[in-house]
């Protein structure tokens, strides 16, 4: 399998292969070759379809039947490839030669590569194409970066401030509490302060504490489990309890979340269902949905645990047992991965549910949680002492 994405004649192509033919897509504009202009380059896939943004115009190429999943198992190159063994003769056209130019801002799969001499694992012949200390992300904000004698000077946009602007103006005067986020009400020329977990209040100043979370969307605790490196992960479990007036959402997400390699096994809504998803290390989620009775909207706690026996899972909510599926008879990956993380209700502010898990759940999850067991500890997970931010006291009333 391989994704390339490359200059022929001009154009920008993009191809890749999953695993049973080559895709071609190529922009309708040409890149002019001044040296001077910098281009903004969107490219991907979803499933087998494949989509080519060049400055705003897009490409797609329409979905055929066939294999969904890029199964690279290699390096990720830049610009050029440390042997041309390394690089599929369908990915190219004619006779494949490095790129010259500049490259900056590489973001895969919604995280950024640091294009810096320590952080990629090699490479040769790479310059600076700025050659000052501006770089292209010293100012933040749309902020205009002027070379000077000390070093450089921001210029800011008229809502922004700080050496870098890194800072909007309605919060340098903010009276957020410990560990709050101050977030820029633009409209209003205000703030609102995002309270860290175990502190609530308008300037999240009063410290709290609880054993039932109560999620109110774009909220999330993140959880790293303690024993995780004791774990046999061919036989995982969890058990939760929760409650919800809500038709979609993320109740819990064990895995990294980082890019599409991660393990994982998630919990949510959807549709006012209970959904079910598992990768074991093929990319290929697999979703289980139980659509008996809806479960959304009736106030009332219900009882979730998902049981993984190798690829094997057992689903039970409130102690019925409503699903039981082998999900690879092959057995070709029998482990849960998950890196001893567990996400609740969402994900760190500013990553969309959606997006981080490719569409699977739409929405965080927005009512309580409590009582969450992993594998068979004798003893529930302590949220309160977890990362988290926007979580608050549900141990009474609404």
């Amino acid at each position: 399998d391989f994704l390339c994405i490359s200059l022929v004649n001009g154009f920008i192509q993009l191809r890749y292969n999953l695993g049973d033919k080559t895709v071609i897509l190529q922009t309708f504009q040409k890149v002019h070759a001044n040296g001077n202009t910098w281009y903004s380059l969107k490219a991907g896939r979803a499933g087998n379809e494949g989509y080519l943004d060049l400055d705003g115009i897009n490409v797609t190429q329409k979905a055929s039947p066939g294999m969904h999943a890029l199964d690279t198992h290699t390096d990720f190159f830049v610009g050029g490839v440390s042997s041309l063994n390394l690089v599929n003769s369908m990915a190219v056209e004619n006779e494949p030669t490095s790129f010259t130019g500049c490259i900056r801002e590489i973001v895969i799969n919604n995280r950024e590569l640091k294009l810096t001499v320590t952080d990629p694992k090699g490479g040769a012949n790479i310059g600076d194409c700025d050659g000052t200390v501006c770089g292209y992300t010293v100012c933040k904000n749309n902020g205009t970066c002027q070379v000077e004698n000390s070093g450089f000077s921001c210029s800011c946009p008229r809502e922004w401030i700080g050496n870098t602007c890194e800072q909007s103006i309605h919060c340098s005067q903010n009276r957020c509490g410990s560990q709050a986020l101050c977030i820029p009400q633009p409209a209003s020329f205000s703030y609102t302060c995002v309270c860290a977990l175990g502190w609530s209040g308008k300037y999240c100043d009063s410290k709290i504490k609880f054993f039932i979370a109560k999620f109110v969307g774009n909220s999330y605790i993140k959880y790293t489990d303690p024993y995780y490196g004791k774990r046999d992960l061919q036989y995982s479990r969890i058990s939760l309890n929760f409650t919800t007036n809500q038709t979609e959402g993320l109740i819990v997400w064990m895995g990294k979340g980082e890019d599409e390699d991660n393990d994982f096994l998630a919990i949510g809504l959807a549709n006012g269902t209970l959904k079910v998803v598992i990768n074991l290390g093929e990319r290929i989620s697999v979703p289980l949905i139980h659509s008996k009775y809806s479960i959304c909207c009736d106030e009332t706690w219900h009882f979730v645990t998902v049981v993984q026996n190798q690829t094997c899972i057992k689903v039970y909510l409130d102690e019925e047992l409503i699903i039981f599926e082998d999900i690879d008879p092959q057995r070709k990956y029998t482990a849960l991965n998950y890196g001893g993380i567990c996400y609740f209700g969402g994900f760190e502010i500013g990553r969309k549910v959606n997006i981080v898990t490719t569409g699977l759940f739409q929405k965080e999850f927005i009512g309580k949680i409590k009582d969450v067991v992993l594998f068979q500890d004798s003893k529930k997970i302590q949220l309160m002492k977890a990362e988290g931010y926007n979580v608050y006291n549900g141990n009474y009333g609404n």
